[in-house]
């Protein structure tokens, strides 16, 4: 379905890609990555919007650039918004299926459909300029399915979404899959792609790190210490303990702050409630670090160092 071949994309000095190459078959995917890593670039040349400064990028076979007809097969909601605030969503999604070239009646007929399908029934007919973002994130989305293209490829489709309006996406996108549709999905939330497809691209840095299940990530992080965030009372108190049980591999304390890394966090957890009330602590804050999407890229990224 896509092949990129050593691409690289420079902006001036600056890289977007670098040297990346990858063949994805038709299915879903996750395109996984933190802010400016490369995410949006990488999609801009897969729908020919861009093109590389070297290598090749090819879809179902063929360059994507100015390409009509690979264009009537894909689907696109793209991160930012350019839409026309004094014109109703059902008239900005009808015109570009007429840019597809649909009559007028079909084009309405499917824009209707597909609004429909994102739940924007009731507010279709309003200027875009009363809707929220989240209404405005559904409609760029009916434009992408609206012509029932054979691959979808999102840009960060949950932004501005309330938690209904992510479980509604979730569940189209679900059945879109469902259908034999093929689907990439660009996002810097973990669990976002895990609601829908457990096949992930993972970059940073314009490189691709890693590839494949939640599963094969994880398994790749075996070894690597977990970095464990808390706040309490006596930071001090708390670490000096950790390390007399020889439970961490190292702990550090900025003010009421102990950070913690340890390569066996489940017996640390496990110990840890008994140890407060021992030590009599408070705790007002706890988190993993490594729930961070950075602080995995990191990570990978020391491992493509080789200094993991």
């Amino acid at each position: 379905m896509i092949e990129l071949k050593n691409v690289t994309k420079l902006y001036g000095k600056v890289i977007g890609v670098n040297d990346f190459t990858l063949t994805l078959e038709p299915g879903a995917y996750g395109l996984l990555g933190p802010n400016g890593s490369g995410k949006s670039t990488l999609l801009n040349l897969i729908t020919g919007q861009l093109s590389p400064t070297l290598g090749s990028v090819r879809v179902d076979g063929h360059s994507p650039r100015n390409n009509s007809q690979l264009f009537k097969r894909l689907g696109y909601c793209p991160g930012g918004e350019g839409m026309y605030a004094d014109v109703t969503g059902f008239d900005w999604v009808k015109y570009l299926q007429q840019l597809q070239g649909m009559t007028s009646r079909q084009a309405g007929s499917t824009a209707k459909t597909a609004l429909g399908m994102v739940g924007m029934h009731s507010s279709m007919y309003r200027p875009i300029s009363t809707y929220s973002r989240g209404m405005r994130q559904r409609t760029k989305l009916a434009q992408a399915i609206a012509h029932d293209p054979e691959f979808l490829i999102l840009d960060e489709p949950f932004n501005g979404l309330d938690p209904i309006g992510r479980h509604e996406l979730t569940i189209v996108l679900k059945n879109w899959i469902g259908r034999g549709k093929s689907l990439l999905f660009a996002s810097h939330v973990l669990h976002e792609i895990e609601s829908i497809t457990q096949s992930f691209l993972l970059i940073c840095g314009g490189r691709l790190l890693a590839a494949g299940t939640a599963d094969d990530v994880h398994a790749m992080m075996v070894g690597i210490p977990s970095e464990i965030v808390m706040r309490c009372s006596n930071p001090h108190q708390l670490g000096a303990r950790m390390v007399r049980e020889r439970s961490v591999d190292s702990v550090r304390v900025t003010g009421d702050t102990l950070i913690i890394a340890t390569q066996r966090p489940i017996p640390l957890y496990e110990q840890l409630a008994s140890w407060l009330v021992e030590e009599q602590l408070d705790v007002f804050e706890m988190r993993s670090a490594d729930e961070s999407l950075q602080a995995l890229f990191n990570s990978l990224m020391k491992m493509h160092r080789g200094e993991l």
